[in-house]
């Protein structure tokens, strides 16, 4: 067998490339299955740990798909919001610790989420460097918008501007980043976190203003009549709040009717959470807001994923037996034009064995080689599966 498996290779190498189309259908034909095993098996794990972490959601009547992403992912932006009372609701319902999300706006490309400090305990994340905001205009990043930006702790950061035709509502944020969070493979990693009120700001719900009494600039002031300053138009409200501008930071309207894009809520037990649920489904409960168990949505949605995937897996099945056919019919054809060859080879003193041998170890080294190059790919693409799906999950905002 030594001796058909040097004659194999010998012959391999001298046809190599019909040897390389063969060994790169058969590396193709079985790294694509495993490949898509691979995927699904990654998305199916870190879409139910997100969910598992996440309890319930209160959002804005709707698409319980929607809401489930947004809040998880800071993906589909709904439309509407929930009053910011709601928060208090779920609060002095004594069943759960609740979490603000106002996730509107993008700050270059990536979703700024408004929330609390509490955010960050509840999914158990700490800054790499910095700390976490706390004044209005503070903003910590995450880790994967610190490389992709070069942002570092001192930084400043804008948030994008929604309307570039509306002038005199909605003004972008400058934000001074104070912390860099540690790398948790999550959504959170390509996001931008500020306190809640810097979102409404961002909404036009909030400002400050210059003060000019010591103003001299003639744009800016229109006249001074017993000790009032009359401002001109040029005095827009700040887009950056610095410690000196913070006391004249004041919003107008009711703060318990300003917008939340969705609520997280973590229950104390499982009856409270029974408790809290069951608020929102009865007849006489809230119709401002809904009540999403992330787990039943994500699991729902895999259930749809893993449907359509069987089209898949069955066309596969079908390309492979395709394939195999197709090689079968390449050997059959091979061994009637080395018809000659074999005969010589017979001629020589090789025997019918050997020279079956000598067939069969040709193959083997193919599908040796396939085999090597599919476990090399597979082990390579363990690597970076997960980034992929993880910007493939929260790329769009």
């Amino acid at each position: 067998m030594k001796n058909a498996i040097f004659l194999a290779a010998r012959y391999l190498l001298f046809y190599r490339w019909k040897s390389l189309l063969i060994i790169l259908c058969l590396t193709l034909t079985g790294y694509v299955p495993i490949l898509l095993w691979l995927v699904l098996g990654e998305f199916d794990q870190r879409i139910a740990a997100r969910a598992d972490s996440t309890p319930l959601v209160i959002g804005p009547p709707g698409s319980g798909v929607d809401l489930t992403l947004h809040a998880l992912y800071f993906t589909a932006r709904p439309k509407d919001g929930v009053p910011a009372r709601e928060l208090q609701r779920i609060s002095d319902s004594k069943f759960a610790h609740a979490v603000p999300l106002h996730c509107h706006f993008t700050a270059r490309g990536y979703p700024v989420v408004g929330t609390t400090i509490d955010y960050f305990d509840l999914r158990n994340i700490d800054t790499a460097e910095g700390r976490f905001f706390g004044t209005i205009g503070d903003c910590v990043i995450g880790a994967d918008v610190a490389r992709d930006l070069r942002l570092v702790v001192g930084d400043k950061l804008m948030s994008d501007r929604e309307n570039l035709i509306d002038i005199a509502g909605q003004y972008p944020l400058r934000m001074t980043i104070v912390g860099v969070l540690e790398r948790s493979g999550t959504a959170d990693d390509r996001a931008v976190f500020t306190d809640v009120k810097s979102s409404w700001m961002m909404l036009g719900l909030g400002h400050g203003h210059d003060d000019l009494r010591d103003e001299t600039d003639p744009h800016k002031v229109l006249s001074r009549e017993q000790g009032r300053v009359v401002a001109s138009a040029a005095v827009l409200p700040y887009l950056e709040i610095t410690p000196e501008l913070m006391e004249s930071v004041h919003f107008h309207g009711d703060p318990d009717e300003f917008p939340l894009t969705a609520i997280l809520a973590f229950p104390f037990d499982e009856k409270s959470e029974t408790l809290l649920i069951g608020r929102y489904e009865s007849p006489g409960g809230s119709r401002a807001a809904q009540a999403i168990v992330p787990q039943d949505v994500i699991r729902d949605l895999m259930k749809l994923v893993f449907q359509v995937t069987q089209l898949f897996q069955a066309n596969m099945l079908l390309v492979g037996i395709s394939t195999v056919c197709l090689l079968g019919l390449v050997i059959a054809l091979s061994m009637r034009l080395r018809a000659n060859e074999m005969e010589t080879m017979f001629r020589l003193g090789c025997s019918r064995s050997m020279i079956f041998n000598l067939q069969a170890a040709e193959m083997m080294i193919v599908v040796a080689i396939s085999v090597v190059c599919i476990a090399a790919l597979v082990f390579a693409s363990k690597s970076w599966v997960g980034q992929i799906l993880e910007r493939l999950i929260v790329g769009t905002t």
